[in-house]
């Protein structure tokens, strides 16, 4: 028998982050069976531990949504990094453990009883086509006048951001799901400072669409990972922050962040609230 796990991510409150399930030792397992599993969880990612191709890393992982694989993913790093040192995984550098996935090598770390990865390099930087970014605002149903810049922010997944005039705009935005389809945006909203009393200062949204279907990802790390390479350097964000995701879906998602010597560090609370066993095959 061997273990899966159900992790909460980026919430410190059980079942308002975004839900990760993880399953070890899965390398038995062919890609049609990974994904005939995630489309069984039916969550937004499904993660498979492997052992390590690469000698520099700890575990390697596969990264799964309904309709495919992705070589990077935010919340599936830190949960499959929390899964994995709770099995009992030693990382090879003290403190800091070496994630091997399909875009390379990620560290996470933890600091301040939160695990926190590395952010990849962007794949895909820059501003956007002006008839894109316009097909964008009108698919999302936002007033052209709130929309303050744009910029692609793909580190894996494929994020193109948009950043609002308010927190309230981000909010408010009701996507048509049909003429959104295929998109995979992110909206973001800066706070003033001091306008919050838990220190909140980036409202952030996730529209994303696979093969079946268009929806909000609750709380989304690669995506806050990118915004931060994109704001941060273009001073609209200070280098630490925290950003709430999740509000209009009912989750309370938050994402600490923070830019040291040039890395960006995203990070946020893992709790294993579900843990049980599966078959030693699934064939």
């Amino acid at each position: 028998m061997t273990a899966v796990r159900l992790v909460d991510v980026f919430s410190d409150r059980p079942f308002r982050g975004n839900a990760l399930a993880v399953l070890h030792d899965a390398d038995d397992l062919t890609d049609e069976e990974m994904l005939a599993v995630a489309r069984w969880t039916n969550l937004s990612e499904t993660t498979f531990l492997l052992a390590p191709t690469d000698p520099g890393a700890d575990y390697r992982v596969r990264i799964w949504t309904i309709g495919g694989e992705l070589p990077f993913a935010g919340h599936p790093t830190l949960g499959s990094a929390h899964a994995w040192l709770e099995a009992g995984g030693a990382p090879q550098r003290d403190g800091v453990v070496v994630q091997e996935c399909g875009a390379g090598l990620v560290e996470v770390r933890r600091d301040d009883g939160r695990l926190r990865f590395a952010a990849p390099p962007l794949r895909r930087s820059g501003p956007v086509d002006p008839a894109e970014l316009e097909r964008v605002v009108a698919a999302l149903r936002l007033d052209p006048a709130d929309v303050l810049e744009a910029a692609w922010v793909d580190n894996g997944p494929g994020w193109l951001g948009l950043l609002l005039r308010s927190p309230e705009a981000v909010l408010a935005a009701d996507p048509d799901r049909v003429r959104a389809s295929g998109m995979k945006v992110g909206l973001a909203g800066r706070y003033t400072d001091g306008e919050r009393d838990d220190g909140v200062a980036l409202e952030v949204r996730a529209f994303y669409s696979d093969d079946r279907d268009f929806g909000e990802d609750p709380v989304t790390g690669s995506l806050n990972a990118g915004l931060a390479q994109w704001l941060v350097p273009a001073g609209h964000l200070p280098e630490r922050y925290v950003a709430a995701q999740g509000t209009v879906i009912g989750r309370e998602g938050r994402v600490h962040v923070a830019v040291e010597d040039g890395v960006t560090w995203v990070g946020g609370a893992t709790h294993t609230l579900v843990a049980g066993e599966r078959p030693a095959s699934i064939h």
